[in-house]
């Protein structure tokens, strides 16, 4: 039985709660009202003392003291606190309070429900704009703490909040210093393989949100591009922030982004008119042999065209990142640039293929003779 304490709503000075918007591993953000100017504000109020031996709220204070100690102002990509205080009973914080789910203008007399990343994603994936622009706010309050010293440790699309329009990273109870510890704490799906919640975890939380915003599958799907696919391989915008997941996303910490701050930086580079210094140079060493590939590519277009169904097929390789090798030639997109695992290359001729991987530093992943016709997926893994 519930304690009918939990149901009902707390006391905290200044504010009236008017009812609950969300919930927490041990507390409670509620929709609340300043009793003097009326202004709504999201309020979160946690409990100073759980069942047992629990202490819920201390560990927010320890993640709110650093926070306030580290910071030295707000910034627009991080969700503002306004206020921390307690009652007798509780832990309390007022925030900026998330724009309506529905667009319209935020009112305690309406159905008001926050709009958070995980909201939106659930009607699908985002348009390649608001892909680039979510990614890049995204990117650049993570960056923020990171350069602060500070590791956010739950980053995931419900934790990011739109207020006024512009995504900003919430709920900072797990936030602590950067470091190479191993720990379990956050949301397991969202967790590297390796453990260590340090910096380069932010990141491969981060990779994961933006595969979800392009593909608009779960993080679980990873790396499957799914029934974008097409739209992908098409949409440079999407092509790079596919790469960028891939490498946020690397098993290997070492392989990962050393911290946001960099993924920030190469995200630069997947802005319209913009490339980055290491697609210029794989660009330099590809193009010869891409200039081939794509000549090929079109000659087996022309030999084949209505006299032999075409399929599209994903490659997937562990670790990712290597070129892609069919009956001995290099594939490329239509801009010249190697396909690089996992994707999904469109409109292959569905017979058999002869298929080479290929990765830097790595002997090549021969993976044999394969018909399309039957087999549309192919996954290889390098010998170690």
């Amino acid at each position: 039985m519930s304690d009918p304490r939990e149901d009902s709503s707390p006391k905290v000075p200044d504010f009236d709660l008017i009812r609950p918007i969300g919930e927490g591993g041990f507390g409670r953000v509620w929709l609340a009202a300043n009793r003097t100017t009326g202004v709504l504000r999201a309020v979160k109020v946690i409990p100073l003392r759980g069942r047992g031996a629990t202490d819920p709220a201390g560990r927010e204070i320890t993640s709110l003291t650093r926070l306030e100690a580290n910071l030295r102002r707000q910034h627009p990509n991080l969700l503002g606190i306004h206020h921390v205080g307690k009652t007798a009973n509780h832990l309390f914080y007022v925030m900026d309070l998330a724009d309506d789910l529905s667009g319209a203008e935020t009112s305690a007399e309406t159905d008001y429900w926050p709009a958070t990343l995980r909201s939106r994603l659930e009607s699908g994936p985002l348009p390649a704009q608001e892909c680039l622009r979510c990614s890049g706010q995204l990117l650049t309050g993570l960056a923020y703490l990171h350069a602060a010293g500070m590791v956010h440790r739950d980053v995931k699309p419900a934790n990011c909040l739109f207020v006024d329009g512009q995504l900003k990273l919430a709920d900072f109870g797990l936030l602590t210093e950067a470091g190479p510890q191993v720990s379990r704490v956050g949301t397991q799906k969202y967790m590297p393989p390796d453990g260590r919640m340090d910096a380069r975890a932010d990141v491969y939380a981060a990779g994961l949100v933006i595969y979800e915003m392009i593909s608009g599958l779960p993080a679980e799907s990873f790396p499957r591009l799914g029934e974008r696919a097409r739209e992908i391989a098409g949409t440079p915008i999407l092509i790079n922030l596919a790469r960028l997941a891939l490498r946020a996303c690397q098993p290997d910490p070492q392989q990962r982004f050393q911290d946001a701050r960099r993924m920030a930086g190469e995200l630069e580079g997947c802005r319209p008119g913009r490339t980055t210094r290491r697609a210029r140079l794989r660009r330099r060493i590809v193009a010869g042999t891409a200039a081939l590939g794509v000549a090929l590519c079109l000659a087996a277009a022309v030999l084949w065209a209505g006299r032999q169904p075409h399929v599209h097929v994903n490659f997937v390789t562990h670790p990712f990142e290597a070129t892609i090798w069919l009956d001995d030639t290099l594939q490329v997109d239509g801009d010249g640039n190697a396909y690089r695992t996992p994707c999904t290359i469109e409109d292959v001729p569905a017979r058999v293929h002869h298929i080479v991987f290929k990765r830097a530093g790595l002997a090549d992943r021969d993976a044999g003779q394969i018909d399309f016709a039957s087999t549309q997926q192919i996954v290889a893994r390098f010998p170690e």
